[in-house]
């Protein structure tokens, strides 16, 4: 059986060469073929001798994502969706920003690193689909790949940020989302900044220590969206095994190893989270460790009746905030045209459900 290399870490395509009897520059050249220059077999790798393209083409197997659709916002965002070898189907999204004079600014991709999910939040369509399966890192790397040239074809600039906060629980799929990420940060792929990546989690405990541990350099996020366990638990599942007290400690243990930041991503429901004493517990938990607030006005979703805080509710909860002298940003729906804002991607293609934590 041919081995995926897409799967593997730059160090297991290194021991593949040496298995292999090849220098050591070789598997440098390999990884730049696969990540940089979206070779898509052996035989597209044209500096290396062809009678090694023949060998790797015995040996080894390339898995390619395929684009399969595409929606233009009004705003300028653009969602993207891809087909897996397998016929699966992901979304990952393109979010511009512009400076007054309309040129291009920030350029963030939201990438996703599952098909579904499984922890169920009742705000989200994915969690609605269910869980089917991990993304093997070359498929998390090709979203961006393909991502980046439309980047540069549109805009005449990469790709300067990626978030891990499209379809499915990056923490879930943890080994490959990290490796993703290293991926991502290589000189012979995108070279991007591993200050410019952010994973985003619902709070796998057990994972964010281990992020601690490894000392990683990237970004964490916490999708908290509610500031006490009774609220918690009414739209996030996890939160009846790992609650606040264990992400307290969790965030506390991350800290200490990294000396990083955390932001925490808080939707804001109409009359569900966006009271004055939500606002107030909120302050306590930012105070945990160093971090920032990003307020996410919601965007609806069929099917869920949480809504959308109305602006007056907002602006009281930011003054409170304020008050208590905590610092937080507002983000805008963007993309919620076309379905492409924050918990709205989903494949609706008559698919049957995967598996949930969700309680029906």
């Amino acid at each position: 059986m041919k081995m995926d290399v897409k799967s593997l870490t730059k160090f297991e395509i290194e021991e593949l060469c040496e298995q292999l009897g090849l220098k050591r520059y070789r598997s440098d050249q390999i990884f730049q073929w696969l990540f940089q220059k979206q070779a898509r077999s052996a035989s597209d790798m044209t500096n290396l001798p062809k009678d090694l393209r023949n060998e790797l083409d015995k040996k080894i197997h390339i898995t390619n994502i395929e684009p399969a659709g595409r929606q233009d916002s009004r705003d300028g965002t653009i969602k993207f969706l891809f087909r897996l070898h397998d016929n699966h189907l992901i979304e990952a999204v393109l979010i511009p920003e512009f400076y007054d004079d309309g040129v291009a600014n920030r350029l963030t991709v939201c990438i996703s690193s599952q098909v579904g999910c499984v922890f169920g939040c009742a705000f989200c369509a994915t969690g609605k689909m269910g869980y089917f399966r991990s993304l093997i890192s070359g498929e998390i790397v090709d979203q961006l790949q393909f991502i980046n040239e439309v980047s540069l074809e549109k805009y005449g600039k990469k790709i300067n940020n990626v978030v891990y906060m499209g379809m499915g629980e990056p923490l879930h799929n943890y080994d490959a989302v990290i490796n993703s990420a290293k991926i991502i940060t290589d000189p012979l792929s995108l070279g991007l900044s591993p200050r410019r990546i952010t994973i985003s989690t619902v709070g796998l405990t057990k994972r964010i220590k281990q992020m601690g541990d490894q000392k990683l350099p990237f970004n964490l996020a916490i999708s908290l969206h509610a500031a006490t366990d009774e609220k918690r638990d009414k739209i996030m599942p996890i939160n009846a095994s790992m609650n606040l007290k264990a992400l307290r400690e969790a965030l506390i243990h991350y800290h200490n190893k990294t000396g990083h930041h955390v932001t925490y991503e808080y939707l804001l429901f109409d009359e569900f989270n966006d009271s004055i004493d939500d606002a107030r517990r909120l302050a306590g938990i930012v105070k945990w460790v160093p971090s920032k607030i990003n307020v996410i006005m919601y965007n609806n979703v069929a099917g869920v009746s949480l809504q959308r805080a109305r602006e007056n509710r907002l602006n009281t909860f930011l003054r409170t905030l304020r008050d208590k002298d905590i610092t937080a940003t507002v983000r805008r729906s963007r993309g919620d045209d076309i379905d492409a804002g924050c918990g709205q991607l989903a494949i609706r293609e008559d698919q049957p459900k995967g598996k949930t934590m969700a309680k029906p």
